[in-house]
């Protein structure tokens, strides 16, 4: 099995915070979001992963090197691609074709998901959906009676469906992707300026692929700020029974309510922190009530209201109450 993931975008919806960080590598939970995601997915196989291909923009060498650690820590050989345009889904996936071989799963590195089955490779494909509220925002598929994809219709002005395409699939032939992909390059065939993997699905099942509905659990976005501070909230929910306060933490006349994330170093000084908190290594808190929130590395925060809130590395914040996104190397006193 191999896995790619695209992670090229520039994540504008989150900035500040990618001003500093390629969005996946925001951390959830004090893990970063595309490492969450290949772990989740590699409990999901039941086939060795051998390849992880991360498809990138220029991130630089500690992040490069930070991508094929992950890879190497679930057994895997890593690889770095890059997409030094931003032509579509279809032409980042295409930018790893190296790794389009056999058995591949595509995952977008913006989104997180828990499942309770296993993917049956004798799938010819799997594209992964959740049921959604509002449909009119998501491409969604409809099935047959049998759990087959019929129809892919990309963001509905009128409902077909509400099972929306969360980014996640899985090809059996991943040869026969790449040549798909690959027609539309060499026949220039795009949407809305772009090439899309939608085209590539419609043409493979005009010829006879079928594609089953895999429908997980729960799905988690990590597109904006808000969203990714609720995605915190809920992985620290599922994983609280392994959450433990490190022993080269500081904790001084504080309360922590649990689930929460304390990485190593952290001082805690007549605060209250949580539920639903991450705090980054060697960050300091003092005389300040903290919720639901993520606070990053070499963070400093001194008597302050925090509650739905992202705060990057190296920031000091102090004298203030507010629902605060403040990006890497910041300074705020009141």
């Amino acid at each position: 099995m191999n896995i790619i993931v695209p992670m090229a975008g520039a994540g504008k919806r989150m900035r500040p915070h990618t001003l500093t960080t390629a969005k996946p590598l925001i951390p959830v939970a004090g893990k970063p979001i595309v490492q969450r995601l290949v772990e989740d997915l590699a409990v999901m196989c039941n086939d060795k992963i051998d390849n992880i291909a991360f498809v990138i923009g220029d991130f630089g060498a500690a992040v490069e090197k930070q991508l094929l650690d992950i890879a190497q820590s679930l057994g895997a050989k890593g690889h770095i691609f890059y997409q030094d345009e931003p032509l579509g889904t279809a032409h980042a996936i295409l930018c790893a074709k190296e790794v389009l071989t056999d058995h591949v799963i595509v995952a977008f590195a913006d989104t997180l998901f828990y499942a309770d089955f296993k993917i049956n490779p004798a799938d010819e494909g799997v594209i992964y959906v959740q049921q959604v509220a509002d449909p009119s925002a998501f491409g969604v598929v409809k099935l047959d009676a049998e759990g087959i994809i019929t129809d892919f219709i990309e963001k509905p002005k009128e409902f077909v469906s509400d099972l929306a395409i969360i980014g996640i699939y899985y090809f059996k032939d991943g040869l026969n992707l790449k040549n798909e992909l690959q027609y539309l390059l060499d026949h220039d065939i795009k949407e809305k300026g772009e090439y899309q993997l939608t085209n590539a699905l419609e043409n493979m099942k005009q010829k006879g692929l079928k594609y089953r509905a895999g429908q997980v659990k729960e799905w988690l976005d990590c597109g904006n700020k808000d969203a990714t501070v609720f995605t915190n909230q809920r992985v620290l929910s599922l994983i609280a029974n392994q959450l433990s306060v490190p022993a080269s933490a500081k904790i001084t006349n504080s309360t922590i309510i649990q689930p929460c994330f304390i990485d190593e170093n952290v001082s805690l000084d007549g605060a209250v922190v949580g539920p639903y908190v991450s705090i980054g290594k060697n960050s300091s808190i003092k005389q300040a009530v903290i919720s639901n929130s993520i606070i990053q590395q070499n963070t400093q925060l001194e008597a302050v209201v925090v509650n739905n809130s992202m705060l990057g590395s190296f920031v000091n914040y102090s004298g203030k109450a507010d629902d605060v996104s403040i990006g890497d190397y910041t300074t705020i006193k009141k």
